[in-house]
């Protein structure tokens, strides 16, 4: 019988081998090189409270990751829609971000501020629980070094291996330590900083709606969230800005995102 090709089944062996040691996480990138092509990959835990943790990186072009300790574990983080499935507990799985950001997320200043500097255009996740409070997400991404996204096909191989990559995961992060405190709640910590730092005091449903704005989520997205008329919306976002003394998202942003590095 001629033998099958195999690459990804031999590089996936390789990878149970290394379990638990020094080598793992790279040899998951030669996986993920066969399956999906990406051209950079990152590792990162969340926890309910605390920055992510780096467990690895990876990337053909230095500029996808050049904010990453600068803006993103400080506190931008808290912006993006992969920590939000940590705070949601999803399954554990594959998620392409298009398919789990808000509905204006690209026209969110999070979005121009940050995420387009780092030149993705395309991103998908595993997504592993190797210990209570702890997810481990495992990001593929594309960037302006293949200048493609994913195919279809890629995402179903992503699919289709993502209970073993879960299972891997779970098994060679075990007992990463959690969160040493409850779980965050970021809307009362930007609401905190706010009045500490700024002298601007924000009741509880403003704080949310800021977030929610900061996020990505439109006018219609809030108040589907919120249970509210859009509306509504419209009146607490006025008065969001009358009380912050500012009159776009950008002003938003610039006035949050320090606030959100302090909490």
């Amino acid at each position: 019988m001629k033998p099958l090709p195999n690459l990804a089944e031999i590089q996936l062996a390789d990878a149970v081998r290394l379990l638990r040691q020094p080598g793992f996480e790279g040899q998951l990138g030669l996986l993920f090189r066969t399956v999906a092509a990406p051209d950079n990959l990152i590792i990162l835990a969340y926890r309910d409270s605390g920055p992510p943790q780096v467990l690895y990186s990876q990337a053909d072009d230095p500029q996808v990751f050049a904010q990453l300790e600068s803006t993103y574990l400080p506190g931008a983080y808290r912006l993006d829609p992969y920590f939000e499935l940590h705070l949601n507990r999803v399954p554990a799985g594959a998620y392409r971000l298009r398919d789990v950001a808000p509905d204006a997320f690209h026209r969110s200043r999070y979005f121009v501020e940050y995420y387009e500097q780092t030149t993705l255009v395309d991103e998908v996740t595993f997504v592993a629980y190797p210990s209570g409070g702890v997810s481990v997400n495992l990001c593929l991404g594309r960037d302006a070094t293949s200048g493609a996204a994913f195919s279809g096909r890629e995402i179903e191989s992503c699919h289709r291996l993502a209970p073993v990559i879960a299972a891997l995961s779970e098994a060679h992060w075990a007992g990463l330590p959690r969160a040493a405190g409850p779980a965050e709640d970021t809307a009362r910590i930007l609401a905190d900083a706010a009045a500490r730092q700024c002298s601007i005091h924000l009741s509880p449903r403003q704080a949310e709606v800021a977030l929610l704005i900061l996020r990505g989520h439109s006018t219609m997205s809030i108040a589907l969230r919120l249970g509210v008329s859009t509306q509504t919306v419209k009146v607490f976002r006025k008065q969001l800005y009358a009380r912050c003394r500012i009159s776009s998202q950008a002003e938003l942003f610039a006035l949050m995102l320090p606030l959100l590095n302090s909490g």
